[in-house]
């Protein structure tokens, strides 16, 4: 007998294991429930509040410039990039949205490195306390760290990914490191012919690269992992706990959001955080109004300025990225470079925040793209928001 979910999903529950969860068809349903698959600890909203209707839209008719993917309009295209949620904010008001039948408005879908460009915002607020300087040393807070490649690298280093790294960021690698962090964080099964890590024990495994910290932009998820460990080790407190009284509360935030966590309860602040597409919209939000929510300064107005005006261009240039070709990197956030001042967070698999001052624009898709990168698709994304931003509701 078929049961609903494998109508709803096109294969059984007992089918998503830890080994296939994010893989095709699979991820339809993990993304979504991340928390199901990986251990997860809550990061509270305060009391929730779910949300209602859908906003409905005459956006999803809407023709996309000619040659876009081949697709005629936007809905069509939302489908074809494999989205699951979507919001459109303009000048603060959500103007359209769209979820996928296998997802909801009140439900939670992994963001993976969108959760690097929270985690910094976290650290701009204790660096507006005192807590945390980014100039310090990361031994200063973590003197384990010493001997491993980031004894002697600064935070400002890890923050904008500029940190000397012997490390290949193959997500599907199977034997390498980079295997080893994915069971370390326990986002893969257990090898039985391996050790078992913790998450921390493995970043102090990590050695320096021949070059010195702070040149070319390299893009290492331990880094950011890293960054949730300065936290916890500035705060005294579970990473959770204090994105919850430093960002999810004090935004506004209608349902509680959560973040994998390893054998030791060490949070994956590069990539485990889940999250509605809603209250990931109120992030960008509060970001292109100046860091303020009702009036209450969130993000300090220095901190901003330098995190979407002093990336070092050349750097981002000297990492030979293949995209934002006039962009920069910057307490990990991407800056595009064009005129319209656009920034965005961008994760795996298809996970977009992006923000348009220039158009007041907020958009955010959340997705189950099969490839972890499908550079095509990016490049097609980028497009596609463009278009919505030059859209008026």
């Amino acid at each position: 007998m078929t049961t609903q979910f494998a109508e709803a999903y096109g294969f059984e529950r007992r089918d998503v294991t830890l080994a296939n969860w994010r893989t095709a068809p699979f991820s339809r349903f993990s993304f979504g429930h991340a928390e199901e698959v990986v251990p997860s600890a809550r990061i509270s909203a305060g009391a929730e509040e779910p949300e209602g209707s859908p906003v409905v839209s005459d956006l999803m008719r809407q023709s996309l410039p000619e040659g876009l993917a081949g697709q005629p309009n936007v809905g069509a295209y939302l489908d074809y990039a494999h989205t699951d949620a979507f919001v459109l904010m303009k000048a603060g008001r959500i103007v359209a949205e769209h979820y996928a039948p296998h997802a909801s408005i009140n439900q939670l879908h992994i963001i993976f490195s969108i959760s690097k460009s929270l985690t910094a915002l976290v650290i701009a607020t204790l660096e507006a306390d005192g807590l945390i300087n980014p100039d310090a040393l990361v031994s200063s807070l973590l003197p384990e760290a010493a001997g491993s490649a980031y004894g002697d690298c600064t935070i400002r280093d890890v923050l904008d990914m500029r940190v000397s790294l012997a490390f290949d960021e193959a997500y599907l690698n199977t034997d390498g490191a980079y295997a080893r962090y994915r069971r370390a964080t326990l986002w893969n099964p257990a090898d039985p012919s391996q050790p078992d890590e913790t998450l921390l024990a493995f970043l102090l495994t990590l050695k320096k690269d021949a070059h010195p910290h702070g040149g070319a932009h390299f893009y290492a998820s331990p880094n950011s992992d890293l960054l949730g460990i300065l936290i916890e080790r500035a705060t005294g407190e579970r990473y959770a706990d204090v994105l919850s009284t430093r960002l999810w509360k004090p935004l506004g935030a209608k349902n509680h959001a959560s973040v994998t966590v390893d054998a030791e309860g060490t949070a994956r602040a590069a990539g485990g955080i889940s999250v509605t597409a809603r209250d990931l919209a109120r992030v960008g939000e509060m970001l292109r109004i100046g860091g303020t929510v009702d009036g209450k300064r969130l993000i300090s107005e220095t901190w901003l300025a330098d995190m979407l005006t002093a990336g070092d261009h050349q750097a981002w240039v000297d990492g030979k990225s293949n995209f934002f070709p006039k962009g920069r990197y910057r307490s990990q956030w991407y800056q595009s470079g064009e005129q319209d001042g656009a920034f965005c967070a961008i994760g795996i698999h298809g996970q977009w925040l992006y923000v348009d001052p220039s158009t007041d624009t907020v958009i955010v898709k959340l997705s189950s793209q099969p490839n972890p990168l499908d550079d095509e698709l990016k490049h097609d994304n980028f497009a596609f928001f463009r278009a919505l931003c030059a859209w008026t509701a």
